[in-house]
This record gives C-alpha cells, structure tokens and sequence, in this order.
C-alpha cells in the first residue's frame, strides 16, 4: 500500500537527517549563513519538524501539535542533541499517523490547503515527502560549505 511506501521514504530521509546534523564538526556549525545561504542547517531542521509535525501529526493525526513557523527561521543555537531528540519525535508522528490511514483517507481532500492548492491527501503526502528530500539536500550541501569536504 501507498502508506507503507511514504513510510519507508519519510523514515529514510528523517534517519538521514539525524546523520547530516550527527556530521557537522560542532553544534555551532549547523547554525551559520554566509553570503547568499540565509538559512542554516539548524534551521532548515527546525522548519522540517514543524512541517512534519503540523501536517502530518496535526492535521492528518490530531495531535494537537501547535506550529510557530516563524520560530523555525528565527530560533537558533538549538542544541544538537534537542534537534536529534525533535527528529525522534518526528518519526514517530509520522509513524503513528501514517499507519492509521486507510486506502480511502489517501484519497479525501487533505484538510489543509498548502500554498492554496486543493488536493487530495495521498497527492500531499507525496508533496511532503518531496519538502523533506529537498530539504535534506540542502542540508547536505550546507554541511559540505561549512566543513569543507
């Protein structure tokens, strides 16, 4: 089924990312910008959780969850192991709510219109898998300017 399939992409980037921010030199590294790069890994991060958690655990899981997306590209020097622990969680959002869809929740309207688009809740998963890879890479390019590898 298609849940499974989003599952095992979601777990495999999210774990991903747990190694991009393990990779960094020091925690102070995941949080610097230069020239036309605004936004750091550390922010990047925080930004992925929020929308995770928002979407999926929110919206899709009613967890209750309340995001402060402003706060994901204003908060810095979260430490390491919070971020670690805040992916954790997300994984297990994800793995909560996505288990308890059924083939006909995949295809209802997702509650939530992103970017004011209208669409099912099978195509916004799909579209939230693609942010999160995104992402990531973003994340792993930011990590090779910073520690230059």
């Amino acid at each position: 089924m298609l849940t499974e399939s989003l599952l095992t992409i979601f777990e495999r980037n999210l774990n991903q990312l747990k190694t991009e921010i393990s990779t960094y030199p020091d925690g102070a590294s995941l949080w610097k910008t230069s020239g036309g790069i605004s936004n750091s890994a550390g922010n990047l991060t925080l930004h992925l959780i929020g929308n995770l958690k928002h979407y999926i655990g929110a919206v899709l899981g009613k967890s209750g969850y309340v995001r402060n997306r402003p706060a994901e590209f204003a908060d810095k020097h979260v430490a390491r192991t919070d971020l670690l622990l805040r992916i954790d969680e997300t994984i297990a959002v994800v793995q909560n709510t996505l288990s308890s869809l059924s083939r006909d929740d995949l295809q209802q309207v997702f509650p939530e219109q992103i970017r004011a688009q209208t669409a099912s809740t099978e195509q916004t998963l799909i579209h939230l898998t693609a942010h999160l890879g995104y992402h990531l890479g973003q994340i792993n390019y930011h990590r090779r300017l910073v520690t230059h590898e």
